[in-house]
């Protein structure tokens, strides 16, 4: 039998305990009547629970401390050679380092000779390591050796199966050290959990020549893992710069590795683009839209915030106006005032920082002044404007004064605009019927305003062929039309994909080729709703990642 429980913050108070369902949540302490009591859950119980995630504020670890996890080479070399080693993947962008060594390693100097790792070797190995890892205050794990962990007060270690059990190595090293344990099966990782461990290390999850025993598992069996228990996951195994898009979305916590990193001839540079790669892949990431709520879901915010989840992006909004609209059109308007929504905007900003901000619907002078007020003094960056001000039936949407707002106070705080054909028409002040004439239209766009414009092809122009025009020139991005007559929300859900993509840390011209292709996925899914021009497909990227 599963249970639910649920234990309120409110003082006093216990929400339910309801039998027969399979998700938990266990706050660890609750308070009844003042007193702080802690909560006690049998093992037997707990095997049969499906956790979710504690907050990172309960662990000892961090996400972004586990996302770049090097591993010493086993092998060689030695000394001050592997501190400098180490040094050189800290500057690349290690998270957390481990020192491992297994009995003797190859003589670095002739590879005919093995070199036998002495206690006093292996001691001022780690403490010149120990050192760097407090200069790069980052944390520093010693493998197995529990007690020269405890002797020189490491931040931790790391144990297999066949080790020190959790609870005699937390009796030595107390309670504030990090223990982590190799678990290669499902019931081995949720009994390091139940025992006390930090982390879990899973794996082999591709072929490894630094572990010849190590069992191959299943990138399904180390997702299962990975969302099975409440304390962070590392891949382990023959992961390269080259295989980590494999592990996308397993909900994996970080990336061991060894043999990618020491083995290239620039350590640093090496550890530098893995360290992009994981930290796009695991920590979280926010954006903002600032825009309109569409009462039917398609469009702005209702249309970015789906948009960005499907990024596995954490979205927030400041919502510039209500709209009652439908896939028929839209029956009436009411804008927020400046004031809320500055107020909106300071309180995500002074919380949640966005790592990227798209900006839609603003409809009159005074609301973008306030955004550009904003953006300006918390600096925000990089900015996704989507130019709202023509809509799909031709109609101006924007009066003259707001477009001198836009165009004096948005603009050069853009790092890409969005416009389609009509609106870059209004901002170039050039008719635009061929391709070159977009060419020329983005030309004059960007020496006017000096940002990055996305000159959409989608008003019969060209095959939706999008064109790109920045520092170094023109960019087309090709496009096959799709026969799709529901577009409704397509600009917001562009634009947001972009913001999205930038809040990962991809390049701009990437950000914008992977929105492309996100739209024709969401396109393609032929999602047919309304009596009008319906929406698109937003969760369409998420089912094909499941």
């Amino acid at each position: 039998m599963n249970y639910i429980l649920f234990l309120s913050t409110k003082k006093g108070y216990i929400a339910s305990l309801i039998a027969n369902c399979k998700y938990v949540f266990i706050k660890t302490t609750y308070s009844i009547e003042g007193s702080s009591n802690e909560l006690r859950v049998s093992k037997a119980f707990t095997r049969n629970l499906i956790w979710i995630m504690p907050t990172e504020a309960t662990m000892k670890l961090t996400r972004s401390q586990l996302a770049v996890y090097v591993i010493t080479p086993p092998t060689y070399p030695t000394g001050q050679e592997l501190a400098d080693q180490v040094e050189q993947s800290l500057k690349g962008g290690a998270t957390i380092i481990q020192l491992r060594r297994k009995g003797s390693i190859i003589d670095p100097k002739d590879s005919t000779k093995t070199i036998t790792i002495t206690p006093e070797l292996m001691r001022e190995e780690a403490l010149l390591i120990q050192a760097l890892c407090k200069q790069y205050n980052v944390p520093f794990l010693i493998d197995d050796n529990v007690q020269l962990a405890a002797d020189i007060k490491a931040d931790g270690v790391h144990i297999g199966q066949d080790d020190m059990p959790i609870a005699e190595a937390r009796k030595i090293l107390g309670d504030d050290v990090i223990i982590g344990l190799t678990a290669n099966k499902l019931d081995d990782a949720i009994r390091a959990y139940e025992e006390g461990a930090d982390y879990v290390g899973s794996g082999a999850v591709f072929a490894t020549g630094t572990k010849n025993d190590a069992t191959p598992l299943s990138h399904k069996a180390f997702e299962t893992i990975c969302r099975s228990i409440p304390i962070p996951v590392v891949a382990i195994g023959g992961i390269t710069e080259s295989n980590m898009d494999q592990l996308d979305t397993t909900g994996l916590a970080g990336f061991a590795i060894i043999s990618d990193i020491f083995n290239d001839a620039d350590i640093e540079t090496k550890t530098s683009r893995i360290a992009q790669k994981a930290n796009r892949m695991v920590l979280p990431h926010t954006a903002l839209t600032i825009a309109g709520s569409d009462s039917s879901g398609g469009a702005g915010i209702q249309a970015d915030l789906k948009t960005m989840m499907a990024h596995h992006v954490y979205g927030m909004s400041a919502i510039t106006a209500l709209t009652a609209q439908n896939t028929t059109g839209v029956t009436s308007i009411f804008n927020t005032t400046p004031q809320f929504l500055g107020e909106q905007l300071d309180a995500v900003f002074t919380d949640i920082r966005p790592d990227a901000v798209k900006i839609g619907m603003l409809s009159t002078k005074e609301l973008i002044q306030v955004v550009a007020e904003k953006l300006r003094q918390y600096d925000a960056k990089p900015v996704v404007l989507d130019p709202v001000m023509v809509a799909t039936s031709g109609a101006r949407l924007i009066d003259e004064n707001a477009l001198d707002a836009l165009v004096n106070d948005l603009l050069p705080l853009a790092t890409v605009i969005t416009p389609n054909i009509p609106e870059a028409e209004i901002l170039s002040r050039e008719s635009i019927k061929t391709a070159a004439d977009m060419e020329h239209a983005a030309k004059t766009i960007f020496d006017t305003y000096g940002c990055t414009i996305l000159l959409k092809g989608g008003h019969t122009i060209n095959d939706a062929n999008d064109l790109v025009y920045d520092a170094n020139g023109i960019h087309w991005i090709t496009g096959q039309r799709i026969q799709n007559p529901n577009t409704h929300g397509t600009g917001c859900t562009l634009s947001s994909a972009i913001a999205s993509n930038l809040a990962k840390g991809y390049p701009l011209l990437e950000s914008i080729e992977r929105a492309k292709r996100y739209i024709s996925l969401t396109l393609s899914a032929m999602l047919d709703l309304g009596q009008g021009s319906g929406p698109l497909e937003h969760g369409v990227k998420i089912k094909n990642e499941l």
